[in-house]
């Protein structure tokens, strides 16, 4: 009888949890892109805490293309960012070589564009896997974009990339939100390293012969160019805004002045840069803006993966203090020799605590902010394993995740992520959903794209 009373309770104690996070989570979409797969995967957020719907991809109500089909009924795109507006009825989307097929480019450098959707058309399970979402789409300004930050009238996007190689870009664009013309660009400085790099002037000035740079990492000739990943905005204790990216061909992070940036001038950088373990990807300020959390992901020059996140004090990085970098924490591995590499990032609300997804250990990490700013070995306080369900022939394939974003009320983080597959293979991306107070997986959505990449929560939308 005390048997069977302590199981009802159990049942009624894990249901009472389900309907708190049903409940947190209504009128709430996921947005993820498909990455090679070239359409945005909009996700139920209430569905998907559903035990039924665990481990399923039934909480998908549409999938979105990023751009018409080639004429032969070819999908285009390569989806890699998406960033909603201020009011969330658009969604801008990275595609980080513009419209190709990802079955024919297979390689580095395509010319990187912007898809400009409108949000409830993505929601809207009528128009699943068609393009009625798209109201336009343009050039990013360059090759390889990755990056990208909303202003009120501008976008700002980085290309990590030049022309056909991965390697070779130094560049930043401010593109009109409107008319998707190239407003500016930023122009930033060469690395240091070890051997010579090929004459360039900053800015650019013709006639200037094409740069020759690496085709593919790793390659010892990587380091002169930053190729900026991505980008966030500090604020700086002078009142001023400060602009960095994360530069994953120099290992390090780029400090700019905003207002130069606002006024079209091409050289903005204002400070050394500050030098991380391995070349960043994901950057993002904390709520207050006074720190930069980024992930070290991997080196260019050599085979290394790093396992790493570091913190920077925006005060100390616009100063140009050698000790800007305030905490670097250990993630994913208690070896210190072993390679997680970090992926992306993102903070809670309240600025307590960052999570990092780890993209080759397959976990996700939590950090506390005030034990790492104390260099206390323990500010990873926990880590949380991410796993995809056996595929229908048995094999499990690994969950390298990669995109992270926390809801408003800081109660969720969403991961995306799932190895590249060839590009006709079904949908094998993963959604997975962490209760940051349990610090448990609570949902887990399967069929989400090709090697998904970014994710945003669309949060009671009208």
């Amino acid at each position: 009888m005390k048997t069977a009373l302590r199981s009802f309770l159990l049942a009624l104690l894990f249901l009472s949890v389900v309907a708190v996070d049903v409940a947190l989570a209504e009128g709430s979409y996921i947005l993820a892109t498909g990455r090679r797969d070239p359409r945005i995967y909009a996700i139920d957020f209430r569905a998907a805490l559903r035990p039924q719907n665990n481990n399923t991809p039934h909480a998908i109500v549409s999938r979105s293309k990023v751009l018409p089909d080639r004429l032969d009924g070819t999908p285009l795109g390569d989806p890699a960012n998406i960033v909603l507006s201020e009011d969330q009825r658009t969604a801008y989307v990275v595609n980080h070589h513009g419209a190709v097929n990802n079955a024919e480019f297979l390689q580095h450098g395509g010319r990187g564009s912007i898809s400009v959707m409108d949000v409830r058309a993505m929601i809207n399970p009528r128009f699943d896997n068609t393009d009625r979402a798209l109201e336009q789409s343009y050039d990013s300004g360059y090759f390889g974009a990755v990056g990208l930050l909303l202003l009120p009238e501008l976008l700002l996007v980085s290309h990590s990339e030049n022309w056909l190689t991965e390697d070779g870009s130094n560049r930043i664009s401010l593109i009109d939100r409107n008319t998707g013309g190239r407003r500016g660009q930023i122009e930033m400085a060469l690395g240091h390293p070890p051997h010579a790099c090929p004459d360039f002037p900053v800015p650019f000035v013709s006639p200037t012969p094409p740069p020759v740079v690496p085709f593919l990492a790793p390659d010892p000739g990587f380091g002169c160019w930053p190729n900026p990943e991505f980008l966030a905005l500090g604020r700086g204790s002078d009142g001023k805004t400060y602009l960095f990216s994360g530069n994953a061909g120099t290992n390090d992070v780029s400090v700019m002045d905003f207002e130069k940036v606002l006024a079209g001038e091409p050289v903005v950088e204002v400070a050394p840069r500050v030098p991380v373990q391995a070349g960043p990807f994901g950057i993002q300020a904390s709520p207050n803006g006074k720190l930069i959390a980024v992930t070290a992901r991997e080196r260019a020059d050599i085979d290394f993966e790093g396992n790493t996140i570091s913190i920077i004090d925006v005060d100390l990085a616009r100063t140009g203090s050698p000790n800007a970098e305030v905490a670097r924490v250990q993630v994913g591995t208690d070896d210190p020799n072993g390679e997680t590499r970090p992926f992306t990032l993102a903070w809670t609300p309240n600025g307590r605590a960052i999570i990092a997804t780890n993209y080759r250990s397959n976990n996700v990490s939590i950090i506390d902010v005030g034990r790492a700013l104390a260099r206390d070995p323990h500010a990873e306080v926990a880590r949380i394993a991410v796993i995809r369900p056996p595929e229908p022939d048995s094999t499990v394939l690994p969950g390298n995740p990669k995109g992270t974003a926390v809801t408003a009320n800081g109660q969720y983080v969403v991961v995306s992520g799932g190895p590249r597959l060839p590009p006709d293979a079904p949908p094998s991306g993963t959604v997975w959903i962490i209760n940051l107070r349990s610090r448990a997986v609570v949902a887990t959505v399967t069929g989400v794209g090709n090697d998904p990449y970014g994710v945003t929560i669309l949060e009671r939308p009208e």
